[in-house]
């Protein structure tokens, strides 16, 4: 970008344009090696009335999303005392979601000085608005903690929002009035309550949940029942398939004894149900791999959104949100502290040609099976064929878009701004080589990620797995995965296979070198509690396709 006159001339043009997200963005895209003089930029035109009032929106999320500079553009335009009340609440709501700490002085000033039009001000004795609630939680000043304590007893006032405001202070005094007031919330309040339980980490919370778990209605049983399995660590088995009054009832059983000490791990329920796939159960699993929900985002009005696979309680990948509307997308988070393979190192010796499963094989994988999350789980033996992509351009996290364009007719050509990368997880995997043949739906993609950086493969290790498999060896990876239904914006249907590589990635890189069929142990958890089928057709289209031959069905048995 050029100097502070050029990016504002280039800022106005494209606030002024037909279609300004999209030149915004593009200007965005531009701006990232100086996102200092853009910030500026805006800064200037926020500062201008004129401008203020036709860019508003505009203004306030690119300030968003420019990082540090952004960030310093908020709290000095948040201290100008002439900017109208209007003004302030928006910057202030921009803050809140880009999750800035702000001083508390500062909001003690907004508190007082805030317009009753967006809501009631603290200063006249009436419920702050949300995004100050929000703000306050996010500040980390527990002096705040008198005050949004006495919001949740009033019906009129942001409840649920100073629930998880008192949750992100961690201010335990409470914990016995937010679980004590449960039965006079419902819906997001209800969700909301109880998230903030689990933020706060109280154990003191787990006798009121366990007396409002027998009295609440059925709809309010799977927030009581979450905040339970993370406040104790007990993670009780319940029923594959069940819902509504019969999933309520499987919880109320579950908790009925009032244990909630953690048992050892049962693997339980284990079928082989031919020499390629087989079912089973983990009951009180340790739960160290396993998919769970963030922390609600500030400001935000769903407090249960987006999910990240976590390795021992460190997030892995990003898995974004149930919303089955929306484009699933895996970010890199972090690597774990320590390598997953370590857990999955106990089932090596077996993996060195695998080609069958059988319930003795399984039976002794039982204490690295107890290590996964509690569920119901299928165990595939599959021969992928898998590449190796390192490029954002070559991923179908980014080819499915054309995909679906060109099956609408499209010619599958995409706007300048949309960038390979900004789909990419953010590291080099494998992925199957073209989408699940003969499924139902009409794309189902697969994708394998890493759970150690690429860079640390060993190309000895690597070179030893290639001469196996061209001796006609087949060692197994292994990997915990799921399948993924989506219907993106209510118009394509589309399928993922997803999986993180729990041990084998030297295997998974001989293979794609070696253009071989990868052999891999799929082991997938399929659902339960929502009355969804836990992607148990995916699940069986994959085996059909990719189900390893060498373990085929047992005698008699129907593949």
């Amino acid at each position: 970008m050029g100097d502070h006159d050029t990016v504002l001339v280039r800022l106005r043009a494209a606030l002024r344009a037909d279609d300004p997200w999209t030149a915004l963005y593009a200007l965005h895209l531009l701006s990232t090696d100086r996102p200092g003089t853009l910030a500026g930029a805006v800064e200037e035109l926020y500062r201008s009335d004129t401008d203020r009032t036709a860019f508003r929106p505009y203004l306030s999320w690119l300030l968003r999303s420019l990082g540090e500079p952004g960030e310093a553009v908020l709290l000095r335009l948040l201290a100008t005392p002439e900017l109208s009340g209007d003004d302030r609440r928006d910057l202030l709501r921009t803050a809140v979601v880009h999750g800035l700490r702000l001083p508390a002085e500062l909001l003690r000033t907004y508190a007082q000085d805030a317009p009753a039009s967006g809501g009631v001000n603290a200063g006249t004795g009436g419920s702050p608005a949300p995004e100050l609630v929000d703000a306050m939680g996010l500040s980390g000043d527990p002096s705040f903690a008198p005050l949004l304590g006495a919001l949740l007893e009033d019906p009129a006032a942001p409840r649920g929002r100073a629930a998880l405001a008192l949750g992100r202070l961690g201010a335990r005094a409470w914990t016995a009035p937010i679980a004590g007031r449960l039965s006079e919330v419902t819906g997001l309040d209800h969700t909301a309550f109880t998230v903030a339980l689990d933020l706060m980490g109280d154990p003191a919370a787990v006798p009121h949940l366990l007396r409002w778990l027998a009295e609440s209605g059925e709809e309010r049983v799977y927030d009581v029942h979450h905040a339970l399995v993370r406040l104790t660590g007990r993670d009780p088995l319940l029923p594959e398939r069940a819902d509504g009054t019969a999933y309520a009832a499987a919880v109320r059983a579950a908790w009925a004894d009032g244990r909630t000490e953690r048992a050892p791990a049962v693997v339980r329920d284990l079928v082989v149900e031919s020499g390629a796939r087989a079912r089973f159960s983990v009951d009180e699993g340790a739960g160290r791999i396993r998919v769970t929900f963030d922390p609600p985002s500030p400001g935000s009005s769903w407090p249960r959104w987006d999910r990240s696979l976590t390795f021992d309680r460190k997030p892995l990948y990003g898995v974004g949100s149930l919303c089955d509307t929306c484009e699933l997308g895996l970010t890199l988070l972090g690597w774990p502290d320590g390598e997953p393979a370590r857990i999955a190192a106990r089932m090596r010796e077996r993996l060195a040609d695998l080609d069958r499963l059988d319930t003795a094989l399984l039976a002794e994988w039982s204490p690295v099976l107890g290590e996964l999350e509690t569920g119901h789980y299928r165990a595939l033996l599959l021969d992928l064929p898998l590449e190796r992509v390192a490029e954002p351009a070559r991923s179908w996290w980014y080819r499915r878009a054309a995909a679906r364009a060109e099956a609408d007719g499209e010619d599958g050509d995409r706007p300048e701004y949309d960038r390979p990368e900004d789909y990419w997880p953010g590291v080099a995997h494998f992925q199957l080589t073209a989408p699940v043949p003969g499924g139902r739906v009409p794309f189902t993609y697969g994708a394998l990620l890493p759970s150690q950086p690429p860079e640390a493969l060993d190309p000895a290790a690597v070179a030893r797995h290639a001469a196996a498999v061209a001796a006609g060896e087949r060692p197994a990876a292994v990997v915990l995965g799921w399948i993924d239904d989506r219907y993106v914006e209510a118009q394509h249907e589309e399928r993922w296979l997803v999986g993180a590589i729990l041990d084998g990635h030297h295997r998974l890189a001989a293979y794609a070198a070696a253009g071989v069929p990868a052999r891999v142990l799929l082991l997938a958890r399929v659902g339960e509690g929502s009355g969804a089928d836990g992607g148990l057709e995916g699940l069986a289209e994959v085996a059909a396709v990719y189900g390893c031959a060498a373990g085929g069905p047992e005698a008699g048995e129907v593949p």
